[in-house]
C-alpha cells in the first residue's frame, strides 16, 4: 500500500474546497439549493416507508429528516452527508414497539398502539443521550472494532427482515411476527392477494428494478438525474386514483370480492402541529418494561451509532474534494438531533448512505445542501399534506423491498466470497443469526466465530486484544511500527491509534511492518488502506510491508493474510576441503541461491585415523528438484575423487523466496 500525495482537489471547480460557513452558503448556493431538492424527492417516500414498516405513524420520518438536517447541519462538520431515518434501523424499531405491546394488526391510533409509540420515543431519546456522551468521550472508534464481514452480514441480515415484512404490503395484505414466521406463510399470502393493490405494487417494483437499466440510454441527460423513487409516485399516485382507493369499496375480480380504500394510502394529519407526539418516559420506571426499555436504549445507541459513523466515513471517501469529517463530532450531533426528533415524535436517524451518495452525484458542495432537503421537506408536509395522502402504501412498500434486496444482494455474498470463504462463512452465519434469533445475538455470533477462525489459524491468545509493536524511527520524517503476534480486528483500535498517533498526530510517513505478525485479518488489511487515505489527504504517507511470507486466502487486496513456513530441503556436504570451489560452483549451476561453508575435521568408520585432514562443510537449502539433481552431481562428478559425505533433511523456512 504504497501512498503517494496528490493534491485532493486538483481539477475541480475553483480549485477551492467548499465549506460550510456562511461565505460558503452564499457561494455555493445554487449547488446546495438544487442538491438539496433532488435528496429531498427520494427521501420523502422512503421517510413516510421506513416510518410505516418501523410501526411509527408515516410523518414521524419526516420529523426525524427536518430535525437531523436542521440539528447537525450546525453542529457537525461533515459536509455531504444526509442525516434522516435509516432502513437499517427498522428492524430495532419495530423490535421495540412490539416489546411495548404494539399489534400490527390493529390501527397505528389504537391506544395500544400510541402507548408502545411513545415509549420507543422515550427509548429514542435516552439513546440520543447515550449517543451525545459516546461523541464526548470521543469513543468514535467504535466502528472500527467490528469485523467487516459482521457488519455487513448485520445489514444483509436486515435486509432480507425488510423485505420479508414488506412483500406482503406489496400484495396487499399485511405482515405479523418473525422473520421466519413471515416467510412461512410468504406463499400463502400470495395466493390471497389484493389484484388492483398487487398492480401498484409490482408496477412500483418493475420501476425501481428496471430504472437502472435503461437510465443510461435516457436522453437528455437531464432525465437520468430522476430519481426511481419520483417516477414510482408518478405511476402509483395515478393508478390509486384510478382505482378510487380514498373511499371505502369493494370489486370483482375472477369471481371473488375485494376490499380497497383508504386503509391502503398513507394517513397523514391534516394540521401538521397534532401529528407532534411527546415521549413516556414511565417506561424506565415501570417495573414491567424498565428492562426492556434499557436493552433497546442499548441496542439503538450502539446500532445506530456504528451504522452513522461507518456511513459517514464511506461518503468521506468518496467525496471529491477529500473532506475528513471529525466523527466524534458528528456522533454528538447525530446524538443530539435523536434526542430533539425523539422530543417531537421522530424516529431514529443516523447518517444515511444512500441519500448521501445522491447527494454527492447531484453536485452539493456543502452540508447546507442537507439543511435545504430537510426545509423542503418542512414546506411539503405543512403545505399540501394532502398530496402525501394520495401515496398507496403498496408503492412505499416497494421501495423498501428494493432497499432491502440492496441491502442483501446476490452481489453481497460474492464480494464477501472474494475476500474468503471464511469470510463468507462469517457472513451467513451472522445472517443466519439475526434472523433466527435477534440482531446483538447475531452480530455475536458472527464475532464469535471470527474468534474461533483466529484461533484455528494459530492467532496467539494474548495477542487477540493487545497488539505487540515496536516502534523504531527510521529519520527525522519516517517512523517504522513492527508488529508481533497478530493484527486482527480486536486488537485493531489500540494499533490504529498508534498509527494515527505517530503519523497524523506527529506529522510523519509511517511504514507498518507486518513480518512478524503471525495473522493479519481482512479487517486489518482493509482498514489498513482506508487509513492510507487520510494520510494521503493530510499529505503524508503510510506503507505496508512485510506480507512476502504471508500468504493470502484468496487473491482479494483484502483477504486474510497467514504467515508460513515453506519446505525446501537442507543438503550438506561434508568433503575434502580442497573439493570446496568446484562443489561450491556445481551448487551455482545447479540452481542454489546460496551456500554457507566452514572448516571441519572429523573420522569415521571408512576413515578412522582421518581426524586431522582439513575438511569442509558446505550447506544449502534448496527446493526438493535441486536437490536431487545436486546429489546425482555428487554421485557422479565428486565422490570417486576423495572422501565425500553427503546427507539432506526437510527444513520449513520463512522467506522461500530467498532460496
Amino acid at each position: 500500500m504504497n501512498q503517494t500525495t496528490t493534491p485532493v482537489h486538483a481539477g475541480l471547480p475553483g480549485g477551492d474546497v467548499p465549506q460550510g460557513t456562511p461565505a460558503g452558503f452564499r457561494r455555493y448556493l445554487r449547488h446546495d439549493l438544487a442538491s438539496g431538492f433532488l435528496v429531498f424527492l427520494i427521501a420523502l417516500p422512503l421517510c413516510l416507508g421506513i416510518s410505516l414498516a418501523s410501526g411509527f405513524p408515516p410523518v414521524a420520518g419526516v420529523f426525524t429528516a427536518i430535525v437531523g438536517a436542521i440539528v447537525t447541519t450546525f453542529l457537525s462538520n461533515s459536509e455531504l452527508t444526509i442525516k434522516g431515518p435509516a432502513a437499517g434501523l427498522i428492524v430495532i424499531a419495530l423490535g421495540a414497539m412490539h416489546s411495548f405491546g404494539f399489534d400490527a394488526g390493529l390501527p397505528l391510533d389504537a391506544p395500544g398502539n400510541v402507548a408502545a409509540y411513545r415509549m420507543t420515543l422515550a427509548v429514542g431519546c435516552a439513546a440520543g443521550l447515550l449517543q451525545v456522551g459516546f461523541g464526548l468521550l470521543r469513543v468514535g472508534a467504535l466502528s472500527e472494532f467490528f469485523p467487516t464481514a459482521v457488519v455487513h452480514g448485520m445489514l444483509a441480515a436486515i435486509g432480507f427482515i425488510i423485505c420479508l415484512k414488506q412483500l406482503p404490503v406489496v400484495f396487499g395484505q399485511k405482515a405479523a411476527g418473525e422473520p421466519l414466521e413471515i416467510l412461512r406463510e410468504l406463499p400463502e399470502k400470495i395466493a390471497h392477494l389484493n389484484p388492483q393493490i398487487t398492480v401498484i405494487g409490482l408496477v412500483s417494483l418493475g420501476i425501481l428494478f428496471g430504472f437502472p437499466l435503461v437510465r443510461p440510454l435516457l436522453r437528455p441527460a437531464w432525465l437520468r438525474m430522476l430519481p426511481a423513487q419520483l417516477l414510482v409516485l408518478a405511476l402509483a399516485v395515478p393508478l390509486g386514483m384510478w382505482f378510487d382507493l380514498a373511499h371505502d369499496h369493494t370489486y370483482s375480480f375472477l369471481g371473488h370480492e375485494y376490499k380497497v380504500g383508504a386503509a391502503f394510502l398513507v394517513s397523514v394529519p391534516a394540521n401538521l402541529a397534532a401529528a407532534v407526539t411527546t415521549p413516556d418516559f414511565g417506561v424506565f420506571t415501570t417495573a414491567s418494561t424498565r428492562l426492556a426499555g434499557a436493552w433497546w436504549v442499548v441496542m439503538f445507541a450502539l446500532v445506530g451509532s456504528v451504522e452513522s459513523l461507518l456511513s459517514a466515513k464511506a461518503i468521506d471517501l468518496l467525496d471529491p474534494w477529500k473532506r475528513k469529517t471529525d466523527m466524534n463530532r458528528d456522533l454528538l450531533a447525530v446524538g443530539v438531533a435523536n434526542v430533539a426528533a425523539a422530543a417531537v415524535g421522530g424516529l431514529p436517524m443516523i447518517s444515511e448512505i444512500v441519500r448521501s451518495k445522491a447527494n454527492i452525484d447531484n453536485g452539493a458542495r456543502t452540508r447546507f445542501a442537507d439543511l435545504w432537503h430537510g426545509l423542503f421537506l418542512l414546506a411539503f408536509v405543512a403545505l399540501v399534506p394532502w398530496a402525501i395522502h394520495r401515496i398507496p402504501l403498496a408503492a412505499l412498500a416497494a421501495m423498501l423491498v428494493y432497499t432491502g434486496f440492496r441491502l442483501a444482494s446476490p452481489r453481497e455474498f460474492i464480494n464477501v466470497f472474494k475476500i474468503g470463504s471464511e469470510q463468507l462463512l462469517i457472513f451467513v452465519a451472522t445472517i443466519v443469526g439475526v434472523l433466527a434469533t435477534d440482531l446483538l445475538v447475531g452480530v455475536g455470533i458472527g464475532i464469535g466465530l471470527k474468534f474461533l477462525i483466529h484461533a484455528i489459524n494459530g492467532v496467539p491468545l494474548r495477542s487477540f486484544f493487545k497488539p505487540f509493536l515496536k516502534v523504531t524511527t527510521i529519520d527525522d520524517r519516517t517512523v517504522q511500527i513492527d508488529a508481533g503476534g497478530s493484527a486482527v480486528f480486536s486488537n485493531w483500535i489500540p494499533f490504529r491509534r498508534q498509527i494515527v498517533q505517530l503519523g497524523l498526530g506527529q506529522g510523519h510517513d509511517v511504514i507498518v511492518n507486518l513480518a512478524g505478525a503471525r495473522v493479519v485479518d481482512s479487517s486489518v488489511m482493509e482498514k489498513l488502506e482506508d487509513l492510507g487515505h487520510d494520510f494521503e489527504q493530510a499529505g503524508l504517507a503510510l506503507r505496508v510491508i512485510g506480507l512476502d511470507s504471508h500468504r493470502g486466502s484468496t487473491a482479494h487486496p483484502h483477504a486474510t493474510r497467514r504467515r508460513m513456513m515453506t519446505r525446501l530441503r537442507r543438503l550438506t556436504v561434508v568433503a575434502e576441503a580442497g573439493l570446496e570451489p568446484r562443489i561450491v560452483e556445481r551448487f551455482r549451476d545447479l540452481g542454489a541461491s546460496g551456500y554457507t561453508a566452514m572448516p571441519c575435521h572429523g573420522s569415521g568408520r571408512s576413515h578412522p585415523g582421518a581426524a586431522g585432514e582439513p575438511l569442509v562443510r558446505i550447506e544449502a537449502i534448496v527446493p526438493a528438484a535441486v536437490a536431487e539433481q545436486i546429489l546425482d552431481a555428487i554421485q557422479g562428478e565428486f565422490a570417486p575423487l576423495g572422501r565425500i559425505t553427503v546427507c539432506t533433511e526437510m527444513v520449513e523456512v520463512l522467506r522461500p523466496e530467498r532460496f
